[in-house]
């Protein structure tokens, strides 16, 4: 199955390049002193250090941007560049893909700064850091609800925003995986014959998750368990909602197809 999670991602860094170019907005031109040392630990000014980083993330040396500008929020944590340096050292781990370190960075700065008017940005770095980690269905879903969560976050906290526009449409696409997981364990109990099992695996993505592209699969499959089960009446029911709902799909001509055959006759309770 190709993941829908993965299909959206390349939107994203066009949101994210805007946030970052906000917070350069007061680097000086003094990236030329002190060329020949990389290294993070020698004591400079805050406009050389915060240039300097500012400088390898142009060039696309994204790990020595981020560690420059982790070194100008500690060698100057009072300085007006420590906030913009938080802000920056976030983005650029989050384009190293060293996400747990981007996570870590933006949520500092909203610990310090969160009034800022570049809150909304961390709190989306945070967000799209969880979501690009989500993995196939067959994986463990733990960082799926945590993108699940920062999404909301964004979208709750700022309503407005381009940030929030983004996160509301990527919060449909995660349910949607969430939706996937839950169908693939239901079908593996279905194959193991673990029929109740599976029938509450269904009845989390009815319940939960019925504007996904899962329900209509989720109520057939209901309709599978409740003939095995010996409940008919409830096939007859679950038919029914299926027909209503999804009348041309073919989850609705199988689960009329099963009905005929195994509960003809039976009404639904």
């Amino acid at each position: 199955m190709v993941s829908l999670i993965r299909i959206a991602r390349s939107p994203l860094r066009p949101l994210l390049l805007v946030g970052a170019i906000a917070a350069i907005s007061l680097t000086a031109g003094c990236a030329g002193r002190n060329k020949k040392k990389d290294g993070s630990y020698i004591a400079r000014d805050v406009e050389t250090l915060y240039s300097a980083a500012k400088d390898r993330l142009d060039r696309g040396n994204v790990k020595q941007a981020a560690a420059l500008f982790d070194e100008t929020e500690r060698q100057h944590p009072y300085s007006p560049w420590a906030r913009r340096a938080q802000l920056m050292s976030a983005f650029s781990y989050y384009v190293a893909r060293d996400y747990n370190n981007a996570i870590q960075s933006a949520q500092r700065f909203l610990s310090i700064h969160p009034g800022n008017k570049d809150a909304p940005y961390a709190y989306y770095l945070v967000a799209i850091s969880y979501y690009e980690q989500i993995s196939d269905v067959s994986r463990d879903q733990k960082i799926t609800d945590q993108a699940l969560q920062a999404l909301g976050e964004v979208a709750k906290r700022y309503p407005q925003t381009e940030y929030a526009a983004d996160a509301r449409l990527k919060i449909d696409l995660v349910r949607d995986h969430l939706a996937g997981k839950e169908m693939e364990v239901g079908r593996f109990y279905q194959r193991t014959g673990k029929w109740l099992a599976a029938r509450l695996r269904f009845q989390v993505v009815i319940d939960k998750y019925d504007n996904t592209s899962h329900a209509a699969e989720a109520l057939y499959r209901m309709t599978e368990t409740s003939l095995t089960l010996g409940v008919p009446e409830e096939a007859v029911k679950y038919t029914a909602v299926l027909g209503a709902n999804y009348p041309g799909s073919e989850w609705y001509q199988k689960a009329y197809k099963l009905v005929q055959d195994h509960a003809a006759g039976v009404s639904a309770s």
